[in-house]
């Protein structure tokens, strides 16, 4: 008697658990997009040849890399130094373009991120959330190409 192919399985433990494991980095993959359309406004780009529309995502998926894994670091480290993930030059260019608030606290990692969110029109009020997204990317890329 042959086995019925419904109920034969196709997939080891092994293979199970490596396709839990790329369901589990779902989330991550979602953030990662919204700060990729929304930060970066990729689609609102007037550009209409292929290759420039490939420079453009190039360079807004390399912006949006950056301010997801800035925003993974300052969870699991939010008093960490600016250090870890800023240039010495981009924490000047922080400093010079977001004037810091009367009761600045030390200044962390979290603290050059709220910078960051200001760029992009984000309030840091008391009674506000952290920011969802860290910045309108292209707007800080401008600075650091001005800078």
């Amino acid at each position: 008697m042959e086995a019925d192919h419904r109920t034969a399985c196709w997939f080891s433990r092994t293979d199970a658990i490596e396709k839990l494991e790329w369901y589990g980095l779902r989330w991550k993959i979602k953030v990662f997009h919204k700060i990729l359309k929304a930060g970066c406004n990729a689609e609102e780009s007037k550009l209409r040849t292929a290759q420039r529309l490939t420079n453009l995502i190039s360079l807004f998926c390399i912006l949006s890399w950056r301010v997801f894994w800035m925003t993974m670091l300052n969870r699991s480290a939010p008093d960490a130094p600016p250090t870890l993930a800023l240039t010495a030059t981009e924490i000047g260019m922080l400093d010079r373009l977001v004037n810091d608030k009367p009761k600045a606290r030390q200044k962390t990692l979290s603290h050059y991120l709220i910078k960051i969110a200001r760029l992009g029109g984000y309030l840091a009020r008391a009674s506000h959330p952290p920011p969802a997204r860290a910045v309108r990317l292209t707007d800080f890329a401008l600075a650091a190409l001005v800078g």
